[in-house]
């Protein structure tokens, strides 16, 4: 058997044949247009998913009534009117070979949208364990309205031309919250035990299998196991899966926990290895027979096909690394497995961005994603002689889309390598698929044939000389060095020295600054054996726990007894003591043999003048416009080309 054979042979689903086993989950997009319609941008996005050759894609939310909503701009099916935007939707889902599934959902108390408007409904007024705030018991006779709600949503799915519905069970949202205690507190039929708290899916089932007939594919997406305290298993899963088969389940997609669950385990950061919840689906599957999808963070078609060749599952979800390259299914088929741009599970653009920025969905390193209707395919008209100053993130990403627009491009880095700060980013533990990444950009704009000059400083006489068209300055960020009396004691280094390793870790670390550098960097100790005390002046933590990240440091920093103090600042530093002011009071520690500076960065932006006094034009991006993340470096480094 050839490579990727198993992962590229069809699968028949009732009647419908899906050409291969790779699946584009339902992601969540704020592409639609507000009250529930299909936009163009959507249309856009979804024909260049579609692009990738996935044998299945699967619709992001769309609403089976108006009180489950999400957002004003998720899709929705609860009435005719959205009949002819889902069937344009279904006409670019098919353009490549691909069968199109709608997922059914209905949000039930996970909606700040609803919460927030008093319309949100549970099983239980029992509080979201994200939102804090607890929406309405839900009573009989609207669990029946919602039941023949999902039936008609399918129904109308069918009519737009869809091949398959998928009903959203998972990740915390309504038909999960029946079906956990921590949410159902119902003393009904629709509560008890697990048994009974399953009652609510089975008829959800039962209305959509009546919905769309005997002989269309039913999918049901589950959180294989809630993954939270008190939560239901697998175990308990299995129990009730017979009855989902004779309810009308065809196959089941088994994800894993929910939006409250710890670690931010719906969308793994890389701390999860590839494949990490394919057990589940291969419990569920040799227990039960029924089809299953894997999960689990694949970026790699050859795991994946492996899982396949093994059993273990019968399709395998692709869902953020189809946001990060729509290609990499082509380019695997071509051998050109070293082009993927394989995703970093950093959850800026596709998570984070929507979910606590409001905002549409981007790919923090891929700047296509969700902006297709802007992304330039054609040459400039007039190619333009273009420098660009840094060669981190915006840097490499602008060179790159300038030099595929048509225009001459120079990149110019002061240090010896291509990559900022991603060289001491990655240094933290699991972010090592951060420096794959940037080497991936950097080889990429070394075999476009861009001229890049390394150790190579720009200065005004060198612009004077130069004379480029337009300039675009990425040369990112400085370390700021606080005026703390002492700093020059032999013992004081900066978090840029530990993460480089060019200074070794001490014995007993303090880390001044408790943003994301000095989070890494006293992970980075922590990991190899320092004993570590990260002090922070503001009363909380800048990292906050409830991103991905963000969770994953503050843990590895608990197992490895590392001690934060917040409300915490150095004072002084003496060859043998460090003075610390908490509160009103200071404090006097001995036993630090090293203070490692991570205050943060600031822009440098020192050519900026000279290309405004000689109106040469010129876009600063990246961390010399403002210190951010990746997905804000490589969106400007990318509309920079963009708009020369």
């Amino acid at each position: 058997m050839g490579e990727l054979s198993a992962l590229l042979s069809p699968i028949t689903i009732k009647k419908t044949v899906i050409p291969n086993r790779v699946v584009m989950p339902p992601m969540g997009t704020a592409l639609g247009d507000r009250g529930g319609t299909v936009s163009e941008a959507l249309l856009a996005y979804m024909q260049r998913q579609a692009s990738s050759g996935a044998g299945l894609l699967i619709s992001e939310i769309t609403a089976v009534h108006p009180t489950g909503v999400v957002t004003p701009l998720q899709l929705g099916a609860w009435d005719d009117q959205f009949i002819p935007g889902l069937t344009k939707l279904v006409q670019v889902m098919h353009g490549y070979g691909g069968k199109a599934a709608m997922q059914l959902h209905h949000a039930g108390r996970e909606s700040l949208y609803m919460l927030k408007k008093g319309k949100a409904m549970g099983p239980s007024a029992a509080p979201s364990l994200v939102f804090g705030q607890a929406p309405r018991e839900m009573t009989l006779e609207e669990i029946e309205e919602i039941v023949a709600a999902f039936g008609t949503a399918a129904a109308r799915a069918r009519a737009a031309g869809f091949d398959a519905v998928e009903i959203h069970g998972a990740h915390g949202y309504l038909l999960t919250q029946f079906l956990s205690a921590i949410s159902n507190h119902r003393t009904d039929d629709y509560g008890g035990a697990f048994s009974q708290r399953a009652r609510f899916v089975m008829e959800v089932v039962r209305s959509v299998r009546k919905g769309v007939g005997d002989d269309f594919p039913v999918l049901l997406r589950l959180s294989a196991e809630e993954f939270i305290k008190n939560g239901y298993t697998v175990e308990d899963l299995l129990t009730i899966i017979p009855e989902l088969k004779a309810a009308g389940v065809d196959v089941l997609h088994a994800s894993v926990g929910t939006h409250g669950s710890p670690a931010g385990i719906t969308s793994a950061p890389p701390a999860f290895e590839v494949g990490f919840n394919v057990w589940r689906a291969a419990t569920i599957k040799r227990a039960t027979g029924i089809p299953v999808i894997a999960v689990g963070r694949f970026n790699d078609p050859r795991p994946a096909d492996a899982v396949i060749a093994r059993g273990e599952a019968d399709m395998v979800a692709f869902g953020r690394q189809q946001l990060c390259d729509p290609d990499f299914l082509t380019k695997a088929k071509e051998n050109r497995y070293a082009d993927i741009r394989l995703c970093i599970a950093c959850n800026q653009g596709c998570i984070e961005r929507e979910m606590f920025e409001g905002k549409s969905v981007r790919c923090a390193i891929n700047p296509e994603t969700g902006q297709e209707l802007i992304y330039p395919r054609d040459r400039a008209a007039t190619p333009r002689k273009v420098w660009v100053v840094g060669a981190g993130p915006a840097g490499l990403t602008a060179a790159f889309e300038a030099h595929r627009l048509g225009h001459a491009v120079t990149l110019f880095e002061q240090e010896n390598q291509s990559g900022g700060n991603i060289l001491y980013a990655c240094k933290a533990p699991h972010k090592e698929i951060y420096l794959d990444w940037i080497q991936w950009l950097a080889q990429q704009v070394k075999q476009s044939g861009i001229d890049i000059k390394t150790s190579t400083a720009v200065t005004d006489d060198r612009l004077a000389e130069g004379r480029p068209d337009v300039v675009i300055l990425a040369s990112g960020g400085e370390k700021i060095i606080p005026p703390i009396p002492g700093i020059e004691n032999a013992h004081v280094v900066d978090a840029w020295q530990i993460l480089g390793e060019s200074v070794a870790p001490g014995k007993n670390a303090l880390v001044v600054g408790g943003g994301l550098i000095g989070m890494e960097t006293a992970c980075f100790l922590a990991a190899r054996g320092a004993k570590v005390t990260l002090i922070e002046q503001q009363p909380h933590s800048p990292v906050p726990k409830f991103t991905s990240h963000g969770y994953s440091l503050h843990k590895y920093l608990r197992e490895k007894a590392c001690q934060l103090r917040f409300g915490c600042t150095l004072q002084a530093i003496h060859a043998d003591h460090v003075t610390l002011a908490v509160d009103d009071s200071t404090e006097q520690v001995t036993d630090f043999d090293q203070v490692v500076l991570a205050v943060g960065m600031r822009p440098r932006d020192t050519l900026k003048r000279y290309l405004e006094e000689n109106a040469i034009p010129h876009t600063v991006i990246g961390d010399a416009r403002q210190v951010r993340r990746i997905m804000e470096a490589t969106e400007e480094g990318a509309r920079a080309a963009w708009e020369i």
